[in-house]
Order: C-alpha cells, then sequence, then structure tokens
C-alpha cells in the first residue's frame, strides 16, 4: 500500500507470525465505551486469546459481570455473556492483568483540562501517565502497549519516555490504534471496519509490534483493510477524522439557519448536494447540534496542537466547527422561548430524548444539556423522558461543569444537586402532559410512532412542536394542531411574526 515503504513491505513479508500463534494474553486498562465493546468482539473473534479488561471502579466491573452492563448497545449484552468467564474477564485487579499479558491496551481517560496551561483545549494526560508509570512498575517481561483513547499527537513519544526511564531492563513498544467506533453501532463497526489503523516506530522492532498487532484483528479484518503508518500519522489520522466528520455536520448546520430565513428546506438542500459523489450523503443530516463524548474534545485538542506549532490560521479554521455548533444550540433554545411570546418561565416544557443519539444512553456532551440549561435559564419547568437515560444521569449532567464528565466517576460530584425545575419520568405521555411545548432531543425511533393526537389533547394550547432532529411528520402535526417547528424547514406563520434573535 501507498502508506508502507519497500522496507516494510518486506519486513512483513518475511516475519508474519502463523494465523494459529497462540497469543497468550491481551488486557485492557479501561472498561468504558471503547474498553468494553473492542475487547468483547475480540474475544469472540479469537478464542484461542484471552482478554481481561480491567478498571480500579469497582461498581463499573461489577455491572460488567451482572446481568445490567454499564453501557447500552446493541449486540453488545450478547457477545459478553457468550465470551465471559471463558476468554473474557473483568476484573479490578489491574496490576495482576497487566503483569501477565502480552498486549496492554490503555482506554483511560483523557479529558479537556480545566486548569493551567491549554486549559479548556489540551487534553489532560494525567490517567494516561498514572497508566504507563503503573505499567513499568509491574511489568516483569516486555509489553506492546497500545493507544486507544483518543491522545493527543505526540502523547505516544511522551509515554515511551516515561516506560523507558522506569523499565528495568524490560522492553516496550508503543502502538497507536485509534478506534473509529460510532455510538449505537459499535458492534457493527468493530465486525466490519472501513480501516483498521495501527501506528509504531519504524523500527525492526516496532515493525514487529505492529505485525503482532495486526494478526489479532487479521482474525476477522481483511488484511487490505488493516493499514499501518508511523505513530503521528495514526494520531493525528483520529483527530483529523472526526473534525472532518464534525465539520460537516457544522456545514449542513450552518445552512440550516439560511433555509430558515429564506423558506428552503434544509432535507431537500442536504439531498441534492449528497447526490454528488464527490461529497456523499452522510453526516449531512441538520440537527439542534452534534454530541458525543469525541467531536468537541477532538477539535479543541486539535485546535490546541495548531496553536502551539504556530499554526493560528489552521487552529481558527476549526474552532469554527465548534461556534456554529454552540450557535446551532443557542439558537434553537432562543427559537423556543420566543415562539411562546418571549417567555418560557414557569411553563412546562417536555424533552424527549436526552442521550445524544439514539440507539446508545451515552449522554456525554449531548445538546440536550445545552439546550435544557437555556430553557432553565428562562426559568422553564421541564420534564425529560429518554428511553435508556437515568433520572441520576440527568441530574448529574444538569449540575456538573463542562468537561467534569470525562473524568472517572469516583472523581466526579459524588450526590449532584437535584434541579428543581427538572422532573424525569419514563413515559413520553406523563412527560408531555400539561406541557405547552414539545422538544425532540434525541432521533429515538418510537418518538415517529407516538399517538400525537393524544399528546396534543392533553397539552396546554397553544401546543408546540420544536423538532430538534427533524424525524415527525410536520404535515400531519399541523393537521392536529401543533405549531411546529422543524430545524431547516420552512416556518410557520407564527414563527415568521416571532423572530428568533441569537
Amino acid at each position: 500500500p501507498p502508506h508502507c515503504s519497500q522496507e516494510k513491505t518486506n519486513f512483513f513479508a518475511t516475519n508474519l507470525l502463523p494465523r494459529e500463534i497462540k497469543m497468550v494474553k491481551i488486557c485492557c486498562i479501561g472498561a468504558g465505551y471503547v474498553g468494553g465493546p473492542t475487547m468483547a468482539v475480540i474475544a469472540l473473534k479469537c478464542p484461542h486469546i484471552e482478554v481481561a479488561v480491567v478498571d480500579i471502579s469497582v461498581p463499573r466491573i461489577n455491572a460488567w459481570n451482572s446481568d445490567q452492563l454499564p453501557i447500552y448497545e446493541p449486540g453488545l449484552e450478547d457477545i459478553v455473556k457468550q465470551c465471559r468467564g471463558k476468554n473474557l474477564f473483568f476484573s479490578t485487579d489491574v496490576e495482576k492483568h497487566v503483569r501477565e499479558a502480552d498486549i496492554v491496551f490503555v482506554s483511560v481517560n483523557t479529558p479537556t483540562k480545566t486548569t493551567g496551561l491549554g486549559a479548556g483545549k489540551a487534553a489532560d494526560l494525567t490517567y494516561w501517565e498514572s497508566a504507563a508509570r503503573m505499567i513499568a512498575d509491574v511489568s516483569v517481561s516486555d509489553k506492546i502497549v497500545v493507544e486507544k483513547s483518543t491522545v493527543p499527537v505526540k502523547t505516544a513519544e511522551a509515554i515511551e519516555k516515561i516506560l523507558m526511564h522506569n523499565s528495568k531492563g524490560i522492553k516496550f513498544q508503543i502502538l497507536s490504534n485509534p478506534e473509529f467506533l460510532a455510538e449505537g453501532t459499535a458492534i457493527a463497526d468493530l465486525f466490519n471496519p472501513d480501516r483498521v489503523l495501527i501506528g509504531g516506530r519504524e523500527t525492526p522492532e516496532g515493525f514487529k509490534a505492529v505485525q503482532t498487532l495486526k494478526e489479532v484483528y487479521a482474525n476477522w479484518v481483511p488484511e487490505d483493510q488493516i493499514i499501518t503508518t508511523n505513530l503521528w500519522s495514526a494520531e493525528l489520522s483520529k483527530l483529523a477524522a472526526n473534525a472532518f466528520l464534525a465539520q460537516r455536520i457544522s456545514s449542513v448546520n450552518a445552512m440550516s439557519a439560511l433555509c430558515e430565513s429564506t423558506g428552503a428546506d434544509v432535507t431537500q438542500v442536504s439531498y441534492a448536494v449528497g447526490t454528488d459523489s464527490r461529497i456523499g450523503s452522510k453526516f449531512l443530516n441538520a440537527s439542534v447540534g452534534f454530541g458525543g463524548s469525541c467531536f468537541q474534545k477532538d477539535i479543541l485538542n486539535l485546535v490546541y496542537i495548531c496553536q502551539c506549532n504556530g499554526l493560528p490560521e489552521v487552529a481558527e479554521y476549526w474552532k469554527q466547527v465548534i461556534k456554529i455548533n454552540d450557535y446551532q444550540k443557542n439558537r434553537f433554545v432562543n427559537r423556543v422561548v420566543s415562539s411562546m411570546f418571549n417567555t418560557v418561565s414557569n411553563k412546562k416544557v417536555a424533552i424527549l430524548g436526552f442521550a445524544f443519539k439514539k440507539d446508545t444512553g451515552d449522554t456525554r456532551e449531548t445538546p440536550a444539556i445545552d439546550v435544557c440549561k437555556g430553557l432553565l435559564g428562562d426559568k422553564a419547568q421541564i420534564s425529560i423522558y429518554d428511553p435508556q437515560v437515568t433520572e441520576e444521569q440527568i441530574q448529574r449532567d444538569l449540575s456538573m461543569k463542562k468537561f467534569d464528565w470525562d473524568h472517572p466517576l469516583h472523581l466526579q460530584p459524588m450526590s449532584p444537586t437535584t434541579v428543581k425545575q427538572v422532573s424525569v419520568t419514563w413515559d413520553a405521555y406523563e412527560a408531555t402532559k400539561d406541557a405547552h411545548a414539545v422538544c425532540v432531543l434525541t432521533e429515538w425511533d418510537e418518538f415517529k410512532s407516538l399517538d400525537y393526537q393524544k399528546i396534543y389533547d392533553n397539552m396546554q394550547k397553544p401546543a408546540f412542536i420544536f423538532d430538534g432532529r427533524n424525524v415527525l411528520n410536520v404535515d400531519k402535526l399541523r393537521e392536529i394542531g401543533f405549531i411546529v417547528y422543524s430545524i431547516g424547514k420552512p416556518l410557520d406563520a407564527w414563527l415568521k411574526d416571532m423572530p428568533a434573535f441569537v
């Protein structure tokens, strides 16, 4: 392939490990959204490999060992039940499993710094560094250490130095193997990845380590889909991929504002644009904004790296992707408030969907947090329904400071102050009863099939629906009697008369 020199290709050809080699043990530090599903699939596809997932959080490991897994991901539970206790183990005995492993994946939190140099942009590598020091401290045999968390470019170099200076004669090879999972489809993404990316040092030892990890994935991934690069290219490719995807969402969301002002329909515009084979249709759905654990964090990281490398113009370019995302959330809140006679004070607003996307219970950086906080700032009474998110998580999210979510649970506020203006229910009809307005903030399929006549009959009038995901049948809702706002769609006459100011 074009990214490999001839020397590398020859090396791989002459140093291929036999497919049936007994690869003894893999250990993954971090039992979260990346570590858990990735290791479960490796265990399923490689029955000859023993896989241990370790974490210092006792409740999290207990959950992985129970019938109620700590994360919701379609297909995950079946795989865990099939492999757990055979060649897949979840444990809090971190040091034992690290000591015994041949390959150690590190999938710990890399939050955005909140204080000090690079606050608000740079990644906080505290947990990565402590993991590296622990690996060096407990190891009694050579190991391959794999970066699985999203990390800033050149992290591998820092980790390499920590391991090298604390190695006691043991050899470590650092690889970058970023994940490209989409929540809600993580298992399908792991089964059939677009690509597996492995970056390593361009030395004989580095090439051998890359090949060793390549052989793990080659148990189920076609070898031409396993890309090998140098360390820095692998690290930067992850940030670049997320930045490009987020950029597409911000681009279509910027167009959605213009569509509303001109009477264009953003769905029609994005369809027309997406049929261009050079552009494609994915990630062109207008919405209230993007969320999730990676997009904002990775772009802020990219911005910081650009600034540190004397590239302010490039930093500003990527900053704009975040600015448009924040603008879209503010614009939505302002539209809600202005439509309802410029106040939502003491009015009940039902929120349908709190997770950042459907088919996941993940609420990290979900637009729902900023929308709810914006409405609470105008003294709204909020009632929330999401099929996968607990009341405890919602209250935690609404009372946490920015970036707190990316620290381990035991370092987050233990008992968040309950936001009194917020109630959480497990029933959509209960959430919308007596409400002045309904805001759809997650594209759960069940929201398309709710009985909106029943919802309308039990709401205050005029009854408003603000569709932040463009999933509802606007014409049917208007026939029922709703005043409907759908992002990027031609506005109701009512809404045109009450302009939203940002």
